[in-house]
């Protein structure tokens, strides 16, 4: 298997108590064990959990940062990408993943996942990048877009833990 990315969207508001930091903390050291590169948006929460996973398995971390909001990367990312804009630093989380995995989050998360959900269902996204869906936090929404477009839903892969997200990519990536 070549060197694949992973692109991890998540809220940057979860703190080390939370569940959410922990299942993206798993996630980042899953992926790394098996071989993936991470990259996220760089900065806390579950973006510095699951780089922080990803580090302590001695995996690498991409860490697309946007110079707006002037902060530097968490301590976890070992290459950091910086961007002008918020739209810059979407296009660029998107263009260099192979793979998406949403983690639950606010309007940013929501953002990320509208991008690429729409870009999947259009075909402007290439049909081997699969979008994964970890957990039920995102399932009300699914299910009301499915009710006004029942075939949205084919594009996204609903996983319920980090270890099936893993053996999922694996089993993708080795076809």
């Amino acid at each position: 298997m070549d060197e694949k990315i992973i692109t991890i969207f998540g809220s940057g508001k979860a703190n080390e108590a939370d569940g959410d930091y922990k299942v993206a903390f798993e996630l980042g050291a899953e992926l790394a064990q098996a071989g993936f590169t991470i990259a996220n948006g760089g900065y806390g929460g579950t973006m510095e959990a699951a780089a922080k996973g990803a580090n302590r398995q001695g995996g690498q971390v991409i860490g697309v940062t946007c110079r707006v909001f002037g902060s530097s990367a968490n301590e976890y990312v070992t290459s950091r990408l910086s961007t002008d804009s918020l739209e810059e630093r979407l296009g660029k989380l998107i263009e260099i993943a192979d793979a998406f995995v949403v983690l639950p989050g606010s309007t940013g998360t929501l953002l990320e996942l509208a991008k690429v959900w729409e870009f999947k269902n259009k075909g402007f996204l290439q049909a081997d990048k699969p979008v994964i869906i970890l957990g039920e936090f995102w399932e009300p929404l699914l299910s009301l877009i499915a009710a006004k477009d029942s075939k949205s839903r084919k594009y996204l892969k609903v996983l319920n833990s980090a270890e099936e997200v893993k053996n999922y990519l694996l089993n993708t990536f080795s076809n």
